[in-house]
């Protein structure tokens, strides 16, 4: 191995004791493959197949709390039918040897309506289509993350990954753009943050009750939006300080590329810098964007603004990218999706109907 590359070799305990055997994290890939009741089909399971050996963290894609959240074929937690399901990632995740997060998730306003089991759409603000949530709904909410998460470690799985980025119901809800309630999901910065600050507290007490306090809750989240009532730095500087004084075990920023600069503010400072500065050791970070060489990983680690580097095109071009990194066989990683090596990369059929598109989740393709 390249010396360079050793120290993201390094182990990381995090604050509840559970030992990671590195920095390297799978980031929720999207394949858009699950079955109708969000089981993994055969063309999951091959892709799937030894992804992510040698990784010290699996973070599960989106998966769906409650229908009313369902915005794209991926896997469900919302009843005990969905815990084969769950087994079955946690048994492939731990036969590569990774730890496994499932990423909780709700689609909100942008969920799919011929998805929702007839239910329909619901956000915190209710527009065209989308219905509003009754306060009794967003408490009721809170609680299906809590039962997501309680079905998460009923089949194994590690913890849970609190999705509160890119745009879906978590963010709908922190996000002045989309929150226009009045009452106390609502209105001031603190109201906006009740929501996810209710979800943490709620898993952590189903953790507490079933006296697992190794079970992991990490949470993820989009640093910045568009639009004059759209989120700033300062917001996410501020849900930041939120979110360390809660009994969480990681952050997760969401970010196409790890060096962008924040665009709101007056700053002109990198995102991630900001972020790790703010966090000031009070939690690990997990920092993400268009990295995909050993070199390009090596140098987002080497800034020194995350504990953990999250892969994600990289990995769908690489099933055996830790290897190569380990074995000083890095000058064969694939940069590019190459249209004569497809049994190399193993995609779903939606992935390669979305490269043949040029659809930004997937990584370019040569020609």
């Amino acid at each position: 191995m390249n010396p360079r590359y050793a120290p993201m070799f390094a182990p990381y305990t995090l604050n509840n004791g559970v030992a990671i055997k590195n920095r390297f994290v799978v980031a929720p890939l999207t394949i858009y493959e699950s079955d109708a009741n969000g089981g993994l089909t055969d063309a999951a399971r091959n892709f799937w197949r030894d992804r992510f050996r040698g990784f010290g963290l699996f973070v599960m894609p989106f998966t769906n709390v409650h229908p009313t959240g369902i915005g794209f074929p991926s896997p469900n937690a919302f009843d005990a039918s969905h815990l084969p399901t769950l087994r079955e990632y946690a048994a492939i995740s731990h036969g590569q040897g990774a730890k496994i997060v499932a990423q909780i998730a709700h689609a909100g306003g942008r969920a799919n309506p011929l998805m929702t089991r007839g239910l329909g759409a619901v956000a915190p603000s209710g527009y065209g289509r989308v219905r509003e949530m009754s306060g009794a709904e967003v408490a009721q909410m809170v609680q299906h993350f809590a039962r997501a998460a309680e079905l998460a470690l009923d089949a194994g799985l590690d913890g849970v990954e609190i999705h509160g980025a890119n745009g879906w119901l978590i963010q709908q809800f922190v996000s002045a753009a989309t929150n226009l309630r009045q009452d106390q999901w609502g209105g001031s910065r603190e109201n906006r943050f009740r929501f996810p600050l209710a979800v943490i507290d709620a898993i952590d007490e189903m953790r507490r009750r079933k006296n697992r306090p190794d079970f992991i809750i990490g949470y993820r989240f989009s640093p910045e939006e568009p639009g004059a009532d759209g989120l700033t730095m300062a917001d996410t500087l501020a849900l930041v300080d939120a979110l360390a004084a809660k009994p969480l075990q990681y952050l997760h920023v969401s970010l196409w590329d790890f060096y962008k600069k924040a665009r709101r503010d007056g700053n002109d400072e990198y995102r991630m810098k900001l972020i790790h500065q703010r966090i000031n050791g009070r939690l690990p970070f997990i920092g993400v964007g268009k990295l995909y060489t050993a070199d390009d990983i090596a140098q987002a680690w080497e800034t020194g603004w995350a504990e953990f580097i999250a892969l994600g095109k990289t990995v769908m071009l690489n099933p055996d990218l830790i290897e190569l990194i380990a074995n000083g066989r890095e000058a064969e990683i694939h940069t590019h999706f190459d249209w004569q090596q497809t049994d190399r990369y193993r995609y779903t059929p939606a992935m390669l109907a979305g490269t043949r598109q040029g659809m930004g989740f997937y990584p370019p393709a040569k020609g």
